[in-house]
């Protein structure tokens, strides 16, 4: 729905991302088409666990005052980057500011050392995605950058709609083999290659964010959940998430990208 959703956009656009007022403009009518049809998926999917009472919850302990202080800390962070977003500035160092200010102002309050905090970050999950990155400047150095560029142009021009539906299902299925984030950079290196219009690169852009909701390897944010849930002592296995996944992603992006056509 907006540019700082997902870090994903950021690499597809890179120093090109819309302002805020034109990026509603073009992805408001896709993104409610995507979220109305996986609700309606996930309701009937899960009707039956929906039905089952729940345990009674245990009894929360009142926030702590360093734990008040992250609270306040990620709306600030949440106005600042919806403001840098709607002046069109860069979202990279407002993000990590926000994030360092908060950690250290929990630390300071708590009267604790912030290097605790530091270890449950996902360290591991740096070298699978410096990995994917590599696995892309690998096809960029094949020429595989200009192969898609060069598709691109000779139909963006012709069919722009069609070309930015075929780009978005194109992506939306390579995020699950490559991961999204190094598909994005290809994608949007790409797509400022061949100078694509606005709407093919918006239908890539759809594919990208969309097209992890099938599988666990699609997403950065998806394997960092369940390594989060799994900590809790939950599990969610890679199998069941595509069974879901297959039923839920495929429509919301075909339908995600028929409505960005149409508009």
């Amino acid at each position: 729905v907006l540019p700082i959703s997902n870090p994903a956009n950021l690499v597809v656009y890179g120093e090109r991302l819309p302002a805020l007022t034109p990026w509603i403009r073009t992805f408001a009518l896709p993104s409610f088409a995507a979220i109305a049809i996986t609700y309606a998926i996930l309701r009937w999917t899960q009707r039956a666990e929906l039905r089952k009472p729940l345990a009674p919850a245990p009894e929360v302990e009142p926030l702590s005052p360093a734990a008040r202080a992250a609270g306040v800390a990620l709306v600030i962070a949440a106005v600042v980057l919806v403001g840098a977003s709607a002046l069109g500035r860069d979202l990279g160092l407002p993000t990590l500011a926000c994030g360092f200010l908060a950690l250290v102002a929990a630390a300071v309050i708590a009267a604790r050392s912030p290097m605790p905090a530091l270890k449950h970050v996902a360290w591991g999950a740096l070298p699978l995605v410096a990995g994917l990155f590599i696995l892309v400047a690998g096809l960029e150095h094949v020429g595989g950058i200009r192969f898609i560029a060069d598709w691109l142009s000779k139909h963006d021009s012709i069919a722009p709609g069609q070309t930015a539906l075929l780009a978005g299902l194109a992506a939306g299925v390579g995020t699950n083999i490559v991961n999204n984030l190094p598909l994005g950079l290809l994608a949007g290196a790409a797509g400022h290659a061949a100078q694509a219009p606005d709407k093919v690169m918006a239908g890539l852009l759809i594919g990208v964010d969309l097209g992890p909701n099938l599988s666990v390897t699609g997403s950065l944010a998806t394997l960092l959940w369940l390594l989060a849930i799994r900590r809790e002592g939950a599990h969610v296995g890679a199998l069941r998430f595509l069974k879901l996944g297959a039923l839920v992603m495929p429509p919301a992006l075909v339908l995600a990208l028929t409505a960005l056509v149409l508009t």
